[in-house]
């Protein structure tokens, strides 16, 4: 007796599997998911659960990052993008901690988490679609007592020079010891910064260097450093990113630094690049119809 083939896994377009999706209503699936979730201004009272990929998913049971903590401030808070899984909250608060023993920092300024049910959002990322990903300012965070128009009108600074091929002077050892802190949590799964950033930490690294694996390269990322989790323990609808290629990941780096200052010449035969469709809530995990109709 023959055995049955086994129904492929379905995987989104770069090749990563995607959480299975249930049947979800035509006409809702026809929508633009950007306006839908955009438009949510609290969390849904269920279960904390990330569904779907880090561009291609929402988040249900979101909690929001208190306006301002011991060792942190949220900023823009008109955009009210300070909310994401439970343990991206905790992240943040023990990152918070661990920045304020740095000198000259009391803490940080947290940038764009996630949407209150995460999804797509209105401008800006395509990530942050799940409630794992953290922008953390590059400016030292020196005053905790930013009002809400003050948070509004502040600006990060940039740490890059020669469109990112070095730091400029406004790098610190304090930044670096920042970021390996954020990367030596074993919830981290990756941390974008710009090349140059990578080079240099990656130079000044004297001892263990493992934790610069997690580190990547990656274009802008030079008024902030983006944090990415990793799927929470039993989230089954949660699809991770693929780990990090094995090594520090400083030989990567360099070369990133070597073609942003001796670009290669362009392919004459490469095709451009189609342009980038509004993702509908059809492309979206089935659960996610769920946590927009939550109350």
């Amino acid at each position: 007796m023959a055995l049955a083939a086994c129904s492929p896994t379905p995987r989104d377009i770069s090749g990563e599997p995607m959480a299975q999706a249930t049947p979800m209503d035509p006409v809702l699936s026809s929508k633009q998911a950007k306006q839908l979730f955009g438009a949510k201004r609290d969390g849904s009272s269920q279960r904390p659960t990330p569904f779907g990929s880090y561009a291609k998913g929402c988040l249900a049971g979101g909690a929001q990052l208190a306006e301002t903590g011991p060792t942190w401030q949220a900023m823009r808070l008109s955009r009210n993008r300070n909310w994401g899984h439970p343990e991206l909250i905790d992240f943040v608060q023990d990152l918070s901690r661990k920045a304020a023993q740095q000198p000259g920092w009391k803490g940080i300024y947290v940038g764009d988490m996630s949407q209150p049910r995460g999804g797509p959002m209105l401008t800006g990322h395509r990530s942050h679609q799940i409630g794992l990903d953290a922008d953390i300012w590059m400016l030292p965070a020196d005053d905790l007592s930013l009002s809400e128009r003050a948070r509004e009108n502040i600006s990060s600074i940039s740490l890059r020079r020669s469109s990112g091929a070095y730091t400029n002077s406004n790098w610190t050892p304090q930044h670096q010891e920042i970021i390996k802190a954020a990367a030596q949590d074993p919830r981290t799964a990756r941390i974008f910064v710009f090349p140059g950033a990578k080079v240099k930490m990656c130079a000044d690294e004297t001892g263990d260097k493992s934790w610069l694996r997690k580190v990547r390269p990656w274009w802008g990322h030079h008024y902030h450093f983006h944090v990415r989790l990793n799927c929470p323990k039993g989230a089954r609808g949660c699809v991770d990113q693929a780990p990090p290629p094995a090594g520090d990941g400083c030989a990567d780096a360099e070369q990133w630094v070597k073609n942003i200052l001796n670009p290669p010449p362009p392919d004459p035969n490469a095709k451009p690049a189609p342009p980038r469709r509004e993702l509908t809530m059809g492309d979206l995990p089935g659960q996610c119809a769920d946590v927009l109709a939550a109350q």
